[in-house]
């Protein structure tokens, strides 16, 4: 990490028209949208300039995932064409990795930084008052106001013995060299099934441990299904409706023992038990704010008081990078005096990287039912489109969640080979409240995935859409809603 105090410091001093305090992905973004417009930024980061996401998250794990994607591709070849012989090597990919992240060096980030003419200051900040933040025994006032990103950090369950135990967060499989003969995964969400998929494919024993009844309890009941059944066939072993209590080493093998009774042992042990923000350390006291809130309330400009903005994990929105992004751009144009739609999130799109993918937008059945939502739900086989007969492999399904009273879809999950690309059609459609009547008058692509959307909503006429699956869930009512808006 590089620090400086920039050239701009001599003509500005301690004062600047913009404070960020946490400077990753969003903060980043944000600060060189500012320093285009001519604003004076300082930004204060205590550890990597650009954060988690090209670092530790998305950008590494997903080069990862698509390596290990690439093993098992190669080895459906002798379903469908001829013979492969895989030999896994796990130092290529981490060599890939190493070089990606530039060994774990933000220096490239920083000069981007400096070079617009922000002045960058490497250290924990904390408010000590309004448009206030100190950095050791430095303070720094902003004339615009703060703008707070600090992000979030990985939870560490309170297991007893964990102390003594050598544990891995997900960031430290992204730095391995060397992966374990065997590990368990505490939690089976995104990041859990993702790296479990991959080390799996690279030779390691995996076990994945889950609180829920089920994988990836955030999607729909149906993905949980087909990812859990697609992590089986990778040889990862599930056990849910349980958590650890307590752990030990013995000799070089990890004990973990779940409230259920059960008992595993591993070469590692591995924490994927989600990230949350920190508040305690921000001085947000100062500002008459709360420290011991679950995260900070802002407004649809993304204020949280005056002269103060939040974005990023801090908001507790939704922890994806895009919203971040998509927060950052509300801010600029907020500080900035320029015209800017206010935040709404009725259509966050979320993919799980796992083989299948698992691409989600909006509500699910169940969450739009609770919301009071008169729902009409669709579920499509992947296996059941023409292009997944002509595919092969995968699996996955296509469902579709809407409102009856309005005749707009509220929500959709694709799972497949390309669940995440499939998904950019209805976040288009929950988005943009479009009417089920003008999907279903679309021309599709014949044979896509993404025309498997039109086959599920009856596109390509009745004789098609059926002939594959003549009793797919939900058609019947779908075709009842659609002819009650057609009329």
């Amino acid at each position: 990490m590089m620090s400086s105090t920039g050239n701009r410091a001599d003509t500005h001093g301690d004062h600047s028209d913009v404070i960020v305090l946490g400077v990753g992905t969003c903060g980043e973004d944000l600060s060189l949208q500012l320093l285009e417009a001519g604003l004076d930024v300082v930004g204060i980061e205590a550890s990597l300039v650009g954060g988690t996401c090209p670092f530790y998250g998305c950008l590494p794990s997903k080069m990862m995932v698509r390596a290990s994607n690439l093993l098992k591709e190669a080895g459906r070849v002798e379903s469908m064409s001829g013979q492969s012989r895989i030999s896994p090597n796990w130092h290529q990919i981490a060599g890939l990795v190493r070089q990606l992240t530039g060994g774990w060096n933000d220096e490239g980030a920083v000069k981007r930084f400096e070079k617009r003419g922000g002045r960058l200051i490497h250290g924990e900040g904390r408010l000590t008052g309004p448009r206030t933040v100190t950095v050791g025994d430095k303070s720094f006032t902003a004339r615009k106001g703060v703008v707070i990103a600090t992000g979030a950090k990985p939870v560490i369950p309170p297991i007893s013995g964990l102390e003594k135990v050598n544990y891995w967060t997900t960031d430290d499989i992204i730095k391995a060299e060397n992966l374990p003969e065997s590990i368990v995964i505490l939690g089976g969400g995104a990041a859990g099934c993702e790296l479990g998929q991959v080390l799996a494919r690279f030779g390691t024993e995996v076990t994945i441990v889950e609180l829920g009844d089920r994988l990836l309890g955030l999607e729909e009941p149906e993905a949980s299904e087909t990812v859990e059944r697609a992590l089986a066939d990778d040889g990862i072993k599930v056990h849910k409706g349980a958590k650890a209590k307590e752990v030990e080493l013995r000799g070089s093998t990890t004990i973990i023992r779940l409230d259920d009774g059960v008992e595993l042992s591993s070469e590692r042990l591995v924490l994927a038990t989600g990230r949350k923000p920190d508040l305690t350390s921000l001085g947000l006291e100062s500002i008459g704010l709360s420290s011991s809130a679950k995260s900070i309330e802002v407004d649809e400009r993304m204020r949280a008081a005056d002269g103060i903005w939040a974005m990023g994990d801090v908001t507790g929105k939704a922890m994806f990078t895009h919203v971040a992004l998509y927060q950052s751009a509300i801010i600029a144009a907020d500080i900035l005096g320029r015209m800017h739609p206010p935040a709404e999130y009725h259509a966050v799109p979320l993919v799980t990287f796992t083989d299948p993918e698992v691409g989600s937008v909006g509500l699910t059945e169940s969450a739009a039912r609770d919301a009071g939502f008169d729902v009409v739900a669709v579920t499509k086989l992947i296996a059941a489109t023409f292009r997944g007969i002509l595919h092969g492999g995968n699996g996955g399904i296509i469902k579709l969640v809407a409102d009856r009273k309005t005749g707009t879809l509220v929500g959709a999950t694709t799972v497949g080979p390309p669940g995440g690309e499939i998904l950019g059609l209805l976040t288009l459609a929950v988005h943009a409240r479009i009417p089920l009547t003008k999907l279903r008058s679309m021309i599709f692509a014949f044979p896509t995935f993404t025309g498997g959307i039109g086959e599920a909503i009856g596109a390509y006429g009745r004789g098609v859409t059926t002939v594959l699956d003549p009793e797919y869930t939900g058609l019947k009512e779908l075709d009842q809603l659609i002819a009650a808006l057609e009329d």
